[in-house]
């Protein structure tokens, strides 16, 4: 019988074949080239800094709060003043309870009796007086079983936002908001003239004064004193006056303006 004959490999192979083996090498041989160039490419770049790799940090400025917020913050601070000649507001803006006021509003002589935010009620002593800018300085006998000093401020500007807080015309607790209207003004009052004033339009009336001038973050940059009175009713017409914090504290101003004391 006739054998069929031995096959092996070794025999040309179909062009399909080596056409596919051939294609498939030059696709590996591009991957290959691929790769190399980019490792070359990052081995040439300088490596980066760490000071590169993190951002820098950016101040940003401190919210400004809404008038309730404001409120809330600051109302604790504030006290009532009465004497026996005057009604009036003073804050808190130390630890020990000592409450800046306007000199006007004792400087009548007689007991002086300041109320707390929480109804505590004490007498109260004269530390310092600056009767030239109407600035005064109180020791309550009995402080409240939580102090709470106010915030000091800075500077203000023409324009900013402001809020007072007081007790105008016996109305304990007010609050009223407006914006810086002009500065180093000069108040002429039953007291004397007094610069380097804050002007500004938010509401206030007598038993206002003492009482803090805030501006948009809740920290005093004034203490209000008094009010512009052009019809002699000593009622609020637009305008109101504080000495500036900086200056209750130590300093003075110049400027033009006109209004009696409340």
């Amino acid at each position: 019988m006739d054998r069929e004959p031995a096959v092996d490999g070794s025999g040309p192979r179909p062009a399909g074949v080596r056409r596919s083996r051939r294609l498939l090498a030059a696709g590996l041989a591009v991957v290959l080239l691929g790769v190399i160039a980019v490792l070359a490419i990052r081995r040439a770049a300088p490596a980066a800094s760490p000071s590169a790799a993190k951002p820098k940090p950016t101040l940003t400025p401190a919210a400004s709060l809404t008038v309730p917020d404001i409120y809330q913050r600051v109302a604790p601070s504030v006290v009532v003043i009465r004497t026996s000649h005057e009604l009036g507001t003073g804050v808190i803006v130390a630890d020990d309870g000592t409450i800046l006021t306007a000199n006007h509003v004792i400087a009548g002589g007689g007991t002086i009796t300041v109320t707390f935010a929480d109804g505590t009620t004490a007498g109260a002593a004269i530390v310092t007086t600056n009767p030239k800018l109407d600035i005064a300085t109180l020791s309550p006998a009995k402080l409240p079983q939580v102090v709470v000093p106010a915030t000091l401020g800075g500077g203000a500007d023409v324009g900013a936002p402001v809020v007072a807080i007081g007790n105008p015309l016996g109305l304990t607790d007010s609050v009223s908001a407006g914006v810086i209207s002009g500065l180093n003004r000069t108040a002429d009052t039953d007291n004397g003239k007094f610069s380097g004033l804050i002007q500004f339009d938010a509401s206030v009336n007598p038993g206002s004064s003492g009482g803090p001038l805030l501006d948009a973050h809740g920290h005093i940059i004034g203490i209000v004193v008094s009010l512009a009175d052009p019809d002699g009713k000593d009622a609020f017409a637009g305008i109101g006056f504080a000495v500036p914090i900086g200056a209750a504290l130590s300093g003075g101003g110049k400027g033009s303006g006109k209004g009696p004391q409340i």
